[in-house]
């Protein structure tokens, strides 16, 4: 008999495992580390109605997890099969379809009593005792009386000390400890209304209060993602088909270096779905830099039968049944919460201006007693000594006049130039001395009110690129290229989107030259960029023939203008049609890319003079635009400093 035959003769037959090594088989799955286990456990906690759950762990959980919670608590009967494998309260009719809690499994129990010691005691209201159990590495004990509060205490120590080897792929406690604060974090976003704590054996406790009132889902997520979440957050409400998206995003210059500050959650239970994460993506596709990532956070509810919760093991992705129907409820609605926002940007920016601002040098104080910072080390002897001569002016600069502050005189000088400012700006030289110009009660009256404005009313042009304006309370700095830039964009798509870019023919057609494999790629998109406004051909190998441009693009350099559109196409793949070129499709999202691009070339550019009614009518125009407060590449177009916070500069608060 050859060997092979032997061989398999003598192969093993197949038999059933022992339940004890199903549990940890099991395991394997439920509970990846002990975040997963805090996980499951409080998911408990919160099925039973808990107002308030507190989580203790020690060496980043792998001595010690503790879950107390002031839930409904167990029976000893319930207590019994609640460590049995398939055992749950949560499917009272066993219908799959109709899952209203977090966890249903019936594993998270018995697989972390199979790598773990268990230890539970828990107590209903109207029972007199409570009932304890333990489980240790799978084998489970007896039921037995305990004194308990109402509630459930859960006690799990030397987790994976029945599978050693286990241990060998966790991360240090520091490491641990943050993925179960992150995992806290998540649950506690999707429940405002309950209280949780964590304890550690090193740091300061995390401790999120419960939430009341209407503004409770709010205060819940800024208390998650941080409180400056508060003043750059855009309510969300869309309902549509049977599925409805609520919560708040971040501006579109808000946002973070890592996908961290994205919560989500369906029907209750915190996500990590492809498909809305890809929803969201596409949502802010053209307001954000492509390395950076939103911060927000969305809660869908639907009818349960229209999403399975049980495709994956740690509950973390959903299958929905309609999932286009979903992808287009969730871009729009952070669409719609985008066009509210209109030209805000985030506070954080006027932050780091103000700090940018702000002196390193020691504090003087004032004569009113106030602290002021110092732009002069004290040791260093004063530029302006009392009685020092004149200082000549550099050259090609006037010499100053000694400095005689005449009469104050009440004038209106409603675009916030005088006559002499506005020869500067013209290029000219001011006069010596110009007289106040007359007041002008209706121009005055149209500046006034041009202050309560969100951008305000445009007082000046520095470095030809940046336009200064005053609020009531503060003033608001604008990218005058950033701005229009985006303007620019937005305006070419609503043309887009109404049938068509409104286009001029060029007298004399532009030949632009290129490699021939860039030429053959153009002209194969020519369809597609007929639809924007710009008509092209090919003209020989290696060239295309520009016969007409988007209106709004008249003067641009038609060379550099291709080029850009050459690399957006490249940029954007190959996608084809077949979808439609409203957002979301693939040829939406490629004709949006190359608008972006187009509408750099018909803005306005830094270094351009603007006459003050040009710099008001760029203001109105972005306040009524959507997205304007940042560029197509996710720039902030404008920064607002508050009056209170230029006053702290000077020591004035």
């Amino acid at each position: 008999m050859s060997a092979s035959v032997s061989s398999h003769l003598s192969a093993p037959s197949v038999r059933r495992l022992e339940p004890v090594l199903v549990d940890r088989i099991a395991a394997g799955e439920v509970v990846e580390r002990p975040a997963s286990a805090v996980k499951e456990l409080v998911e408990n906690a919160i099925d039973a109605g808990a107002q308030a759950i507190e989580v203790t762990v020690e060496a980043g959980g792998r001595r010690l997890i503790r879950v107390v919670d002031d839930g409904r608590g167990m029976t000893p009967g319930d207590l019994d099969l609640a460590v049995e494998r398939h055992a749950t309260s949560k499917l009272p009719g066993g219908d799959l379809t109709a899952i209203a809690t977090l966890g249903f499994r019936g594993e998270a129990l018995p697989s972390i009593g199979a790598v773990s010691r268990l230890a539970i005691v828990t107590r209903t209201a109207e029972a007199e005792a409570g009932a304890s159990l333990t489980v240790e590495a799978g084998l489970k004990g007896q039921v037995r009386p305990a004194p308990a509060q109402r509630g459930t205490r859960i006690e799990v120590t030397e987790l994976f000390a029945a599978t050693p080897a286990r241990l060998k792929f966790l991360k240090s406690d520091r490491a641990e400890n943050s993925a179960i604060a992150e995992t806290l974090r998540r649950l506690a976003a999707t429940q405002p209304g309950i209280r949780f704590t964590l304890r550690a054996d090193a740091g300061q406790p995390l401790v999120l209060p419960a939430e009341s009132g209407a503004e409770a889902e709010l205060r819940r997520l800024a208390a998650v993602l941080g409180q400056d979440f508060l003043a750059n957050a855009l309510p969300v409400s869309l309902a549509r088909e049977g599925f409805a998206v609520t919560g708040h995003v971040g501006l579109p210059t808000y946002h973070r270096g890592a996908a961290t500050h994205i919560h989500l959650a369906v029907n209750g239970r915190p996500v990590r779905d492809r498909l809305l994460l890809g929803a969201i993506r596409g949502a802010y596709a053209d307001t954000l830099a492509s390395d950076r990532h939103p911060v927000l956070g969305l809660a869908i509810a639907c009818d349960p039968g229209l999403v399975d919760v049980n495709v994956h093991p740690a509950k973390t992705e959903v299958r929905f049944r309609e999932p286009g129907l979903v992808r287009a409820l969730v871009v729009s609605a952070i669409h719609d919460a985008l066009r509210r926002g209109g030209a805000r940007s985030a506070t954080t920016g006027a932050a780091r201006t103000l700090d940018a601002l702000r002196p390193a040098g020691p504090v003087l104080a004032t004569h009113s007693g106030a602290a002021t910072p110092s732009l002069f080390r004290p040791t260093r002897p004063s530029l302006f000594p009392a009685g020092a001569p004149s200082v000549a002016a550099p050259p090609g600069y006037r010499q100053p006049a000694a400095w005689n502050p005449a009469p104050q005189q009440a004038w209106a000088d409603p675009a916030g130039f005088g006559e002499a400012a506005q020869a500067v700006f013209a290029g000219s030289e001011p006069a010596e001395a110009v007289a106040p110009p007359q007041a002008d009660t209706r121009v005055a009256d149209e500046a006034a009110e041009a202050l309560d404005h969100p951008l305000g009313a445009a007082r000046t042009q520095i470095h030809e690129t940046y336009i200064l304006a005053q609020t009531r309370d503060g003033l608001v700095i604008v990218d005058q290229h950033a701005a229009h830039e985006r303007l620019v964009y937005e305006r070419m798509k609503a043309e887009r989107e109404a049938g068509g870019i409104a286009r001029q023919g060029l007298l004399i057609p532009d030949v632009v030259e290129m490699s021939p494999e860039e030429a053959d790629r153009l002209v194969a998109a020519a369809p597609d960029l007929d639809r924007l406004g710009l008509a092209i051909e090919a003209f020989g190998p290696g060239a295309v023939l520009v016969r007409e441009v988007p209106a709004a693009l008249i003067g641009a350099s038609t060379r550099h203008l291709v080029t850009d559109i050459l690399d957006a196409l490249e940029a954007s793949g190959d996608e084809e049609g077949g979808a439609p070129a409203g957002e979301g499709g693939p040829l939406g999202r490629r004709l949006d890319a190359v608008l972006s691009r187009m509408s750099c070339h018909g803005s306005i550019r830094a270094g351009r003079r603007l006459r003050p009614e040009e710099m008001n009518a760029l203001l109105r125009e972005m306040e009524a635009t959507p997205n304007s407060g940042q560029c197509n590449h996710g720039r902030p177009t404008s920064i607002e400093l508050k009056l209170a916070d230029i006053e702290r500069l000077f020591g004035r608060r």
